[in-house]
């Protein structure tokens, strides 16, 4: 079912306004919508199938702006500004584009609406966030931060500012403006109610389908599943649930497998793998670099997974003892000890091979593993895939405390208390996320 949220404006200002929002995708080549309005044509922006920034106002009409500059990150949050006053005499300045707080000044289509154009927006139609009016063009991917002006048109810096430590853009949490008649902010701070709107004007928004909260927001993002990566080109692999759920199709040889978005070259992290579907056929695991393979005979050097039906580990195209299997619905613990080359797994929150991902240069039960400094690349991603002819689903937390769309039972912390997962996290160990990463680096 489709996920999308709705609210009826009212009369209000037609041709000044400004919409301010901080989004992550998880899917290129797929029209998605960030805001739609429709009267007899519509007011639209969106991210189109072929990557680029769309900004329409009356539909397919003349005026509308497409960037030339593609957005096929999945991994980052894109703040999005577009900022609307067709009274300007000048046409540029009657529709303004900023991403990441830049004015973004080159377009293929650069068609702007005549003078004291009357919007749709503001006009007693229904405005849909995250999708179409009717369903279609519903975004894959998360949203933060939703600030929608009626009246007035501001720039990207009445919405976000440069972190003064790491000069990274940066989302201000309660921004000095005047929303207007029919403003709304959408900070989604409430999981019962996803739609309420937090400027003071009560416009709150109506739910279409089942929306998830997340932790993974603009000022900390968490490691995802890489839809980028499918493995060696020797299969395909479906993405869903904010790339936190990998499926590998069946397809003879077909062996499709993933990494994490982020990866860290020293340190302690920890990252957790639920199988949804045939867990015989599971290689869960980590890998430095962009690997030439990862699973079962094929696994590289630098790849190190454990095999569901036995419980094996792989590495460097060679299996040997080691844990147990997995059946469907359990969870396979990954701690990977950067600090000292050391790999440990568990089993629904027991360490195989009486293992202690605490015992530092012991290494107790330990797998040994290749510095990563050693591979050029000195990374090292979590990863997962299939290595059978079976259709294979592995829900990934690496720290947003979900499997899917359901949310952990036990909701137990890292030592820095950024995360939450199902099993209780190894003293010392963070979840793979750029504030734990970040103060790892700096220290």
């Amino acid at each position: 079912m489709a996920t999308f949220l709705q609210e009826t404006q009212t009369s209000g200002n037609r041709r000044i306004w400004t919409w301010s929002c901080w989004v992550k995708r998880c899917e290129t080549g797929t029209s998605h919508s960030l805001m739609n309005t429709r009267g007899s044509d519509d007011d639209r922006i969106q991210f189109h199938s072929s990557d680029v920034i769309r900004i329409l106002l009356n539909g397919s009409a003349s005026s509308f702006l497409v960037t030339n500059r593609l957005y096929r990150d999945v991994n980052a949050w894109y703040h999005i500004v577009v900022s609307v006053d067709t009274t300007q005499s000048t046409a540029a300045n009657r529709i303004k584009l900023y991403v990441n707080g830049v004015q973004e000044t080159s377009f293929s289509t650069e068609n702007y609406p005549s003078q004291n154009y009357d919007t749709f927006l503001n006009n007693s139609n229904t405005m849909t966030v995250g999708g179409v009016t009717g369903g279609a063009e519903t975004l894959n991917g998360s949203m933060s931060h939703i600030h929608y002006i009626d009246g007035t048109a501001y720039d990207a810096s009445a919405f976000g500012e440069t972190d003064a430590t790491t000069g990274i853009w940066k989302p201000k949490t309660a921004p000095s403006v005047t929303y207007g008649t029919n403003g709304f902010f959408l900070k989604f701070e409430n999981s019962g109610s996803m739609g309420t709107d937090s400027s003071g004007n009560a416009n709150n928004f109506t739910v279409n389908g089942t929306m998830t909260q997340t932790i993974d927001t603009p000022s900390n993002v968490f490691a995802t599943m890489n839809p980028l990566h499918k493995g060696n080109e020797l299969g395909s692999a479906t993405f869903s649930n904010g790339n936190t759920k990998h499926e590998g199709t069946t397809s003879g040889a077909s062996y499709p497998y993933t990494f994490s978005t982020l990866a860290a070259s020293k340190g302690k992290w920890y990252a957790e793998f639920k199988v949804a579907s045939d867990a015989t056929t599971t290689m869960i695991g980590i890998a430095s670099g962009i690997a030439d393979g990862f699973l079962g005979a094929n696994t590289s050097a630098k790849g190190y997974a454990l095999y569901g039906s036995t419980g094996d580990l792989f590495t460097n195209g060679s299996g040997s003892s080691y844990g147990t299997s997995l059946s469907v619905g359990d969870i396979r613990g990954v701690a990977m000890d950067l600090d000292n080359n050391k790999l440990y797994f568990s089993k629904n929150g027991t360490w195989e091979n009486s293992g202690d991902p605490t015992s530092g240069a012991t290494g107790t039960g330990a797998v040994s593993i290749t510095a990563p400094a050693d591979n050029g690349r000195g990374f090292y991603h979590f990863a997962c895939g299939k290595a059978g002819n079976a259709t294979t689903s592995i829900e990934a937390n690496f720290g947003n405390g979900y499997f899917g769309t359901t949310a952990v039972s036990s909701a137990e912390n890292p030592d820095d208390g950024i995360g939450i997962f199902e099993y209780a996290v190894p003293t010392g160990y963070k979840a793979l996320c750029t504030k734990s990463i970040n103060a790892q680096e700096y220290d």
